[in-house]
């Protein structure tokens, strides 16, 4: 493998001081090197690569100037500090207070949900529930889920079951987690519901507002 002279890695990482962004023909273009070269010298240089654009552009690990969401973007080419867009969504809902509608993670990552969220039906690290209709991501997480379902019932102040107390409110989920796919007639018959003594249109409601009621076949 031809060695490339320092004088040639400082001028190219020089010019994409200058230019923010690049892709690897232009540094296998100004190393005059091989492509595998070039990725590795990415890799030494700790570049980020773009998670849109098909993954085709990089940038130095000092350029970006990143938002409170740890994603920056130029001229439409957006980088994330935590990698590509399955790494970044992940961190993004796990890290949410009350998950994340399709429409607020397009507006964080300036991106059409309809451009990728079909990707991520069924991805390891997050869930998504329907709420009034629409899709929430959350944490799959069970403590990290748990919190982030109270906080949305809170900002529900005037709902049913809002008026559940928070500790009812941790035993209805981790119920409901415990036993995947329970119709609410076998949620009723739990020792650990029958114990705080709520009522069936209270419990009903709280699942059917988070979107958590299974549905009986006719």
């Amino acid at each position: 493998m031809k060695r490339i002279n320092q004088e040639t890695i400082r001028n190219t990482q020089v010019l994409f001081q200058k230019i923010k962004v690049f892709t690897i023909d232009q540094l296998v273009s100004s190393l005059s090197c091989s492509v595998p070269t070039a990725r590795l010298k990415l890799k030494q240089w700790h570049a980020y690569t773009s998670y849109n654009q098909n993954g085709r552009y990089y940038a130095l690990y000092n350029i970006p100037y990143f938002d409170l969401n740890d994603i920056w973007c130029f001229k439409g080419i957006c980088f994330s500090k935590h990698g590509n867009l399955k790494k970044t969504i992940i961190y993004l809902v796990n890290n949410s207070t009350e998950g994340l509608t399709g429409k607020k993670l397009g507006s964080i990552l300036r991106l059409s949900p309809q451009s990728f969220l079909h990707h991520f039906k069924s991805t390891q690290g997050i869930q998504r529930e329907k709420h009034k209709g629409v899709y929430v991501y959350f944490s799959d997480k069970p403590e990290i889920y748990i919190t982030q379902m109270e906080q949305r019932c809170r900002k529900r102040t005037t709902s049913t079951q809002c008026q559940l107390s928070n500790q009812d409110a941790i035993i209805i989920l981790t119920s409901i987690i415990k036993h995947h796919g329970i119709e609410l007639e076998n949620i009723m018959k739990l020792p650990e519901i029958r114990k705080i003594k709520l009522s069936r249109n209270a419990i009903q409601d709280f699942m059917d507002a988070h979107g958590l009621l299974k549905k009986t076949s006719d």
